[in-house]
């Protein structure tokens, strides 16, 4: 298990925080198994732990927000991550569309409804149907790379098919 956290460790991946509201009590927590997966009809995935607390009060409201972290959001993230915490203590957020808590001062939110859900060994791979898209900051992600915090310190130029990775139609081959 140490060789595969290794090796996968990496693979960059964003910080999001997946939210909903459980009897009128806003619940949370910090998720890095976040991915688009389709375009039409427009669907995400994230994937939480079994052991999760916060998972069975998703599933049960049936609507969740993922909120995307900025690189100065690092505290949200701990706060998020960490068990037993009370993570809405100190944290601004307004209600979604869906009533879901959109946190103070993410890059964007992606509104879903609950799709479909996979058993996936330790993991549950959760299918949400995105319902409501958020408006966009500017500012850098927080990105989590070998079991740390990293920084985005410059972007690229992409030329080429990879400018329009997510909304690229001519090819099967990117989403």
């Amino acid at each position: 298990m140490d060789r595969f956290r290794s090796v996968l460790g990496h693979f960059c991946t964003g910080v999001t925080v997946v939210t909903t509201v459980a009897d009128g009590v806003p619940v949370g927590f910090a998720c890095q198994s976040f991915a688009a997966l389709s375009l039409d009809p427009p669907l995400v995935l994230f994937c939480p732990d079994r052991r999760s607390g916060t998972w069975p009060a998703i599933r049960e409201a049936g609507l969740f927000c993922v909120n995307v972290l900025a690189e100065d959001q690092r505290e949200v993230s701990r706060l998020f991550g960490t068990r037993g915490a009370d993570r809405f203590s100190g944290t601004g957020w307004r209600p979604s569309p869906n009533g879901c808590p959109v946190l103070d001062g993410v890059l964007t939110w992606i509104d879903c409804k609950v799709e479909d859900v996979h058993d996936a060994g330790d993991h549950h791979v959760v299918v949400g149907r995105v319902t409501e898209l958020g408006e966009c900051r500017d500012g850098q992600p927080l990105l989590f790379y070998r079991g740390a915090y990293a920084a985005t310190d410059s972007r690229y130029e992409v030329d080429g098919e990879l400018d329009n990775l997510l909304t690229w139609s001519r090819s099967a081959d990117w989403l």
